[in-house]
């Protein structure tokens, strides 16, 4: 268990106390070969996820992790403590985008923006947020874009 897991829930955070450009930055994850391939083998079977040597006469021209292992690697980081909301990060729906693949050793990190917030009109006790993630490799490399509308309560009377 990292330091990141074990936030205590008074720590997280309510609608009233986000605000339009407040940033976020989760702690940061290490892929191994290992971990893409038995990813890979169980939801993505593609030879650039498996096979070193099929790799190289792929598109990427060498392992790649899945864009669902980076977007899953991405969601770890967010609920460890990279957004640490009140009620977890519960998804509204979303847009992602991989411009750039990751690679064995690569070094993720997650910087998240709060760019909008809308408290529910016909709900009072939440609101939709909108966020925007980049998780980046060690050399501040963007691999993935997440922009998401995640639902998130207000604080309890």
């Amino acid at each position: 268990m990292t330091v990141a897991d074990q936030i205590d829930t008074q720590d997280r955070l309510y609608l009233e106390d986000l605000h339009v450009g407040r940033c976020f930055t989760s702690a940061s994850h290490a892929m191994t070969v290992e971990e893409i391939k038995a990813f890979a083998r169980q939801y993505d079977p593609q030879p650039f996820h498996l096979d070193e040597r099929a790799a190289k006469d792929s598109f990427f021209g060498e392992l790649v992790a899945s864009g669902w292992h980076t977007m899953a690697i991405t969601m770890r980081l967010l609920v460890g403590g990279g957004l640490p909301l009140a009620g977890g990060v519960i998804g509204a729906g979303g847009e992602v985008s991989w411009p750039r693949p990751t690679r064995p050793a690569d070094v993720l990190t997650v910087y998240t923006e709060i760019t909008e917030i809308k408290p529910s009109r016909s709900r009072p006790d939440r609101g939709m947020v909108t966020m925007r993630s980049e998780t980046r490799n060690q050399r501040g490399e963007v691999a993935q874009i997440l922009v998401a509308r995640l639902v998130v309560p207000r604080r309890p009377a």
